[in-house]
């Protein structure tokens, strides 16, 4: 690598929307370190994208193994420019179906795990006087689905966490972005996909009619992850990006019915509201 590329670090580019944008960022001459949970990967990766990019092995649920890898980066390269927190696990399942240890589960890795990195890497980014911290939530990060709550909860979570945070570190010159994809054809809906290990037949017409919907998706979902990956390189590349970017035509519409659903509710109460004052 050479001093004028950016150094990216990514999280799960094992598949989908992180491993395209890493072939997308390397192929604009970006320098890419990528996180992968399996050690073949890792040397699978090393030895095809040498001198342009970097594996390496990282649960983002492991706390202290984030601390070491960031303090590496630190030593070996002395910044980085782009943190994407693109790591993440689907769930299915009702809220009363789901128990709390699988709930903590999807939270350890969608909001505590980036959480923990994005935490690591501030501190440099503050060092540098420059960043863009970029979080992957999702359209469920703004609108729930019945048999999706945990999920939806978490992502929720994560976009509460990065709005705030967007506000604390944009006065040090760091910048950050919510991206919010709809369906893409990634395994997110597959193999990958975790579901709620108990079963409630009252719930089977929300919750259960929403799960197999999910899977019945899979492999052919509207989003082309490249594109994807293009449009997050344009949003890092935007000398004043947004705070959020959806993607997908589905992105649009939920997000755009969540709005709306919002305002209606404002308005409902909107006297009642304004009456409930001193």
């Amino acid at each position: 690598m050479t001093m004028g590329e950016r150094i990216w670090f990514i999280t799960g580019i094992s598949s989908g929307i992180g491993q395209a944008l890493a072939e997308v960022a390397m192929a604009a001459g970006e320098y890419v370190i990528g996180t992968f949970r399996g050690k073949g990967e890792v040397m699978a990766f090393n030895k095809r994208h040498k001198g342009k990019g970097t594996a390496i092995l990282l649960d983002v649920t492991d706390y202290d193994a984030i601390e070491n890898v960031v303090a590496t980066i630190k030593q070996q390269y002395g910044r980085i420019d782009v943190l994407v927190n693109n790591a993440g696990m689907g769930f299915v399942g009702a809220i009363e179906e789901t128990s709390l240890s699988e709930a903590k589960r999807v939270f350890d890795v969608n909001f505590f795990g980036a959480m923990k990195l994005t935490r690591e890497v501030l501190p440099l980014m503050r060092e540098q006087k420059k960043g863009h911290i970029v979080q992957i939530s999702s359209h469920g990060g703004i609108k729930a689905f019945a048999g999706f709550g945990v999920y939806n909860a978490s992502k929720f979570a994560l976009e509460g966490m990065s709005e705030a945070l967007a506000q604390e570190v944009a006065p040090l010159g760091i910048k950050l972005s919510i991206v919010e994809p709809g369906p893409f054809r990634t395994g997110f809906a597959g193999s990958r996909l975790v579901e709620a290990d108990q079963r409630i037949d009252d719930y089977s017409a929300t919750a259960g009619t929403f799960r197999s919907k999910l899977k019945g998706v899979d492999g052919s979902q509207e989003g082309n992850p490249k594109k994807a990956a293009e449009a997050i390189l344009g949003l890092v590349n935007d000398q004043s990006p947004t705070l959020r970017m959806p993607l997908g035509k589905t992105a649009l519409v939920t997000i755009g019915m969540k709005l709306d659903s919002v305002r209606k509710d404002l308005e409902t109460h909107r006297t009642t509201a304004e009456k409930a004052v001193y």
